[in-house]
């Protein structure tokens, strides 16, 4: 620990008079004053998902306020109020033009905590995060920041049960059934599916992004599962997080030491493992290019490793909602996600090496927690998983040409033929157009259409919401007739999304990707023997050629912009669609990829292979 010293006026008396007055009211040495400074800061917004936060902010600034001091086995360091960064709501806002906020709000986040970071000049930072952007955004501004700091969940949400029925349901269950009729009913689910507080309970967005950030090694793995409302949140982990910032702070080990091309690899298998969200795949190469790496998919993993391993070596290993039937609760109730990460370090998938906040690699941390076998109903093991492939696969083809496009392999319930799927394109121009259609004309939806939603990408709408509205729509639609009806989109989708959804396909419709150029009837190949998606008739030159010249037409006409594009009327949307990168690259806002604090990291590439040694017949093939 620094040694504190005599503080000295100098010539800034009016700069010491605040610094004085903080200590003071704070309940701090003095003394102090002119000490790095360390702080808590937290992610609020209107949500059930922040209303816990600020309780496990101040139990946090309690602990280093109790931790501070002169001392031998104190910080000696100043210490700063608490910070909340701003953020949405995604349950609240889909379906609405206000869900184009939704992603801009990770860029908000990480704006905010970078300011607060550099202007205050932090030295050790513990972060509470909530919901599904904040935490990236909040990682991202960390990581530019490259100082001493932690991450905890501030936990999800427990399941509702339906008072009629006795299943448990959530937020899901919700928007599952806005197409139905029965009016009691609908009231009767938004009721009881979100008791309490917290983050979205199933392996949606939330729950992959703490897993991830767990897996990462910014947040220990014990603190990822429990709930919102467990009273470890407020009562253990504070003065746990504060011992390990301390040593984070003596050993100066910073965020980069930690977040590195083995750590975000070993994140992102655990995302295929955990059946996860779209979303990671956006925010996964926002992480690296925050932690110096300019291209995730040749500094990290390449489209063709990331589907080997999906499709080949990595299992998924819960039975958790979307797609199967608990909740995060119920894997903590079976021991957290530290068990399904020491499967898949015994199993030969991940990094052990890798180092985490808690000051142990990645083994060690998993040892240390001695979490239980998994139990075989809620977990599996990678020798009898839960399903034989990994929950995601990105796709190419000439629909995605930047091999951008995503499917959630896992929620997929039906219309994979033989891993194909053909149907028929039925277009539409904004989402709202579908949502209209699928309110007051559902029976023009056929078996096996194609829905096509464009000019909502990063760009276009601007902002890239989410389709959680329209794809729970057409899941409960397929359901009741007995149909598959899939979509495809330049947007994104939420974590709780299900059926033959495939999203962040680019180029986008407002950048004139092929995207653009589908009309209605157009036959639209998904195969999953090549990882592509195709449109028959885009094969053919002189089609392309004369949809294209047709597309500039229209575009030159309206002085540049596609008139389907949404509307830009304020400030940070407007900033969203002149600066906004492809989905590639995350779709931040980056007005030219290569933005760095520091130097670009190095892209040696790792010795470490992912084997499974459980299914040793498969070679590498990437």
């Amino acid at each position: 620990m620094r040694k504190s010293k005599t503080v000295l006026i100098d010539n800034n008396p009016g700069r010491n008079a605040q610094t004085f007055g903080i200590a003071r009211e704070l309940g701090t040495d003095m003394d102090l004053i002119h000490e790095p400074s360390v702080g808590v800061i937290g992610n609020k917004g209107d949500s059930q998902c922040y209303l816990g936060v600020q309780q496990k902010v101040e139990a946090i600034q309690q602990s280093l306020r109790l931790h501070i001091g002169q001392s031998k086995d104190q910080l000696h360091m100043r210490l700063i109020q608490p910070e909340y960064t701003i953020a949405t709501s995604d349950g609240m806002r889909n379906g609405t033009k206000e869900m184009r906020y939704s992603l801009i709000g990770r860029e908000v986040t990480h704006d905010s905590v970078c300011e607060h970071l550099s202007a205050s000049g932090l030295e050790g930072t513990i972060a509470v995060v909530a919901c599904d952007k904040p935490p990236v955004g909040t990682l991202a501004g960390i990581l530019e920041h490259n100082r001493p700091a932690i991450m905890m969940s501030d936990g999800t949400i427990r399941p509702g049960v339906d008072s009629v029925t006795g299943e448990r349901i959530d937020i899901i269950s919700g928007f599952q059934v806005a197409g139905d009729h029965d009016e009691e009913m609908k009231r009767r689910i938004a009721c009881e599916a979100c008791p309490g507080f917290g983050s979205c309970g199933g392996m949606f967005t939330y729950n992959t992004m703490q897993t991830f950030l767990g897996v990462l090694g910014m947040e220990p793995l014990h603190m990822v599962s429990p709930p919102s409302d467990d009273p470890k949140r407020v009562q253990q982990f504070p003065n746990e997080l504060v011992g390990y910032l301390s040593n984070l702070i003596d050993t100066q080990v910073t965020p980069r030491d930690i977040v590195n091309r083995d750590s975000i690899r070993n994140a992102v298998i655990v995302a295929m493992a955990i059946g996860g969200s779209t979303n990671v795949l956006l925010h996964a190469p926002e992480i690296a290019r925050a932690a110096g790496y300019a291209n995730f998919a040749s500094d990290i993993m390449s489209p063709e490793e990331f589907n080997y391993l999906s499709q080949f070596v990595v299992p998924v290993l819960v039975d958790a909602r979307p797609f199967g039937t608990y909740s995060m609760v119920d894997i903590d109730e079976h021991g957290g996600v530290q068990v399904i990460v020491k499967e898949l370090i015994t199993a030969g998938l991940l990094n052990g090496s890798t180092l985490t906040c808690t000051g142990d690699t990645l083994s060690e941390q998993v040892n240390r927690l001695d979490p239980p076998d998994p139990d075989g109903k809620v977990i599996y093991s990678v020798k009898a998983p839960y399903k034989e492939t990994g929950g995601l696969r990105v796709l190419g083809g000439n629909l995605s040409p930047e091999h951008s496009a995503v499917l959630k392999l896992a929620g997929v319930e039906g219309g994979l033929e033989n891993n194909v799927f053909i149907g028929k394109a039925r277009v539409f121009d904004g989402e709202q157009a579908l949502l209209d259609s699928l309110l007051n004309e559902p029976h023009i939806f056929k078996n096996h259409d194609m829905v096509i939603v464009r000019y909502e990408g990063p760009s276009g709408a601007p902002g890239m919401p989410e389709m959680l509205d329209a794809t729970s729509r057409i899941t409960t639609l397929c359901r009741q007739q007995g149909i598959v009806v899939g979509l495809m989109t330049d947007a994104r989708f939420s974590g709780g999304s299900v059926g033959l959804v495939i999203g962040h396909v680019g180029p986008e419709a407002a950048l004139g990707g092929p995207i653009a150029l589908i009309e209605d009837g157009d036959e639209i190949t998904v195969d999953l023997n090549t990882n592509e998606i195709n449109c028959t008739e885009l094969y053919n030159p002189s089609t392309f050629k004369n949809r294209k010249e047709n597309w500039d037409k229209i575009v030159n006409a309206n002085h540049g912009m596609h008139p389907s594009v949404g509307v830009a009327n304020t400030r940070l949307l407007n900033r969203m669609r002149r600066s906004a990168v492809s989905a590639k690259y995350g779709a931040g806002m980056h007005p030219g990829r290569e933005i760095w604090v520091n130097e670009p990291r190095s892209t040696a590439k790792t010795d470490f292979i992912p084997s499974n040694k459980y299914r040793p017949n498969n070679e590498r093939a990437f």
